[in-house]
């Protein structure tokens, strides 16, 4: 990564960051991470007063794009982000003013690398969408595509640099705060600006967002209530991403128009799940703006847009995932705690009873419901914070499925309120739970760990071998690593040394008192003294060092 700070810019970037979280009562924060050399004299704002997830929330929203993506990749870690905060990074908007016509013309033309005319027969000015990476035209394509209609997603000039350079900026500051603010560990600021690094570099490559589409496309070809635009290679790039154009209506706006809100959030819940939980790739962000209905009022079908943000689930996780949502479905509070357990990692030592104690009671609360009122998606969070309360760290793939899933189910509560996801969800995954357990799935995974065995069986006289020479050579050596024996023989030998000092002190002082030389003797057994209560001052009020 390019050193950050060489700039003249980058400095006043981050004298600005640092003017506008003092304005917005971040002035702590601001003199512990030494920023407040950079905005000298200037005085804290008198907003502190405001709730905190208000002012950060004003605080993303005054640094521009890049902060309110890292804002909205803040809001879907529940594990990490109180709830008060929580509730106000989900109404960070991405929008953005538009850019010039010509110069979204001259990205579309480097990209493609001819004229614009080459390509589109029509091509609007006017932006359908602009947000804060790209902004999206309508346009018809040439004849040799048929004259289709499509939108086109153009990335904006310049912002590869741009968010280069605040993701640089946002590594410092995280680093900055962890050193000087020990408490903020709490809240892992380094491991979200990697998350965030992560995402940015996903979303501004469109061919990676082309992949996605099309594998969309090929998991759902059997299905006729999903639909994904088409992309149209000839016409897409790196920057540049053409799609076919879906002629629908918004989720709102067709319900109004009398479209069944059950059959909306019914089949909406069943695309989810299979991305989820069959395929183990699904949209990571599925709010209204980015389903359209299709079809007819009797027949909707639900098209989903804007799948630059996907998760993945390997096909362990997606084993436990089901585990733990057949447990929920059986209201089997010990399943849910070993499952929840088997799909986190622990980072420390963990008091199971306490822990199967209160995912128990946690659970209870939420499954004891009426089916109608029970939130999966609320459960599902908050098994997530008690799991962390624990030390038991869940996998970020988890919480992108935890948010979609509390995405759809919102949505589709509010246009269909008696919608019961664990209901809709049960036979789908009782499927799924006989697929796992069938012969040819135990078979499939039977031949694979034959296959790791055999592999070790094969790998370990070669390795047994490698161990027999070195002995015979003399060259095998086990090392030990104690992490409190450097700080304990310090400890030993800083005591050691008074000890000697104060000893020496004491015996010269009486020897010249012996001698009837006592001014010379008194003082020095009072050195002696004053050194050994100092030593004991110091212990006492030091305490026990840390191991």
């Amino acid at each position: 990564m390019a050193s950050i700070l060489t700039t003249v810019r980058d400095l006043e970037r981050l004298r600005q960051i640092a003017a506008v979280l003092a304005v917005h009562g971040f002035g702590e924060v601001v003199e512990r991470t030494g920023l407040s050399t950079l905005i000298p004299g200037r005085k804290r704002g008198d907003s502190a007063r405001t709730p905190a997830g208000i002012r950060l929330r004003k605080v993303l929203e005054d640094l521009g794009p890049s902060f309110v993506k890292l804002g909205q990749i803040m809001s879907t870690r529940p594990d990490l982000i109180p709830e008060d905060i929580l509730v106000e990074l989900k109404k960070l908007q991405d929008e953005v003013p538009a850019e010039p016509f010509e110069a979204i013309r001259g990205e579309v033309e480097r990209e493609l690398g001819c004229e614009l005319a080459e390509v589109y027969e029509s091509f609007e000015e006017t932006p359908l969408a602009s947000a804060s990476i790209a902004q999206v035209h309508r346009a018809r394509l040439r004849d040799g595509d048929h004259a289709a209609e499509v939108v086109v997603k153009v990335q904006r000039p310049q912002v590869q640099a741009l968010m280069a350079r605040d993701v640089d900026l946002l590594y410092w500051l995280a680093k900055a705060v962890v050193r000087s603010m020990p408490e903020s560990h709490l809240y892992r600021p380094i491991s979200l600006v990697e998350e965030f690094d992560r995402s940015v570099s996903a979303e501004l490559d469109f061919s990676l967002e082309a992949d996605n589409h099309e594998r969309f496309t090929q998991n759902f070809q059997r299905n006729p209530n999903a639909k994904f635009p088409k992309v149209y290679r000839s016409a897409s790039a790196k920057r540049v991403l053409t799609l076919e154009y879906l002629e629908g209506r918004k989720v709102y706006a067709a319900q109004r128009a009398g479209v069944s809100g059950e059959l909306i959030a019914k089949r909406s819940v069943e695309i989810i799940i299979q991305q989820i939980f069959e395929d183990g790739f699904f949209h990571a962000d599925p709010h209204p703006g980015n389903i359209i209905i299709l079809g007819t009022n009797d027949e909707p079908v639900i098209g989903m847009v804007d799948v630059g943000m996907v998760g993945r689930l390997s096909p362990k996780m997606r084993d436990r995932t089901i585990d733990l949502m057949l447990a929920a479905v059986r209201e089997d509070y010990g399943g849910i705690a070993d499952a929840l357990y088997a799909i986190g990692r622990p980072v420390r030592k963990i008091d199971r009873d306490a822990f199967d104690a209160e995912v128990a009671t946690l659970a209870q609360r939420y499954l004891g419901k009426r089916l109608k009122e029970i939130e999966l998606g609320s459960l599902i969070r908050d098994l997530v914070m008690t799991s962390r309360k624990f030390g038991v760290e869940i996998p970020t793939e988890f919480l992108m499925l935890g948010k979609s899933l509390m995405t759809v189910e919102g949505v589709g509560k509010e246009i269909y309120p008696e919608l019961d996801l664990l209901e809709e969800v049960r036979p789908y995954f009782m499927a799924l739970f006989q697929q796992r357990f069938s012969p040819e799935r135990m078979t499939q995974d039977a031949l694979r760990g034959l296959r790791r065995l055999g592999a070790a069986t094969s790998e370990m006289p070669l390795q047994l071998e490698e161990i027999l020479e070195d002995l015979r050579k003399g060259a095998f050596t086990i090392r030990t690593q104690q992490t409190q024996l450097e700080s304990a023989a310090d400890r030993l030998g800083r005591r050691a040394f008074s000890g000697l000092v104060v000893g020496s002190l004491i015996i010269a002082g009486a020897i010249l008192l012996s001698q009837e030389s006592y001014w010379l003797g008194g003082l020095a057994v009072a050195a002696g003294a004053v050194y050994a209560l100092g030593h004991s001052a110091r212990v006492w009020l030091l305490g026990k060092p840390e191991p």
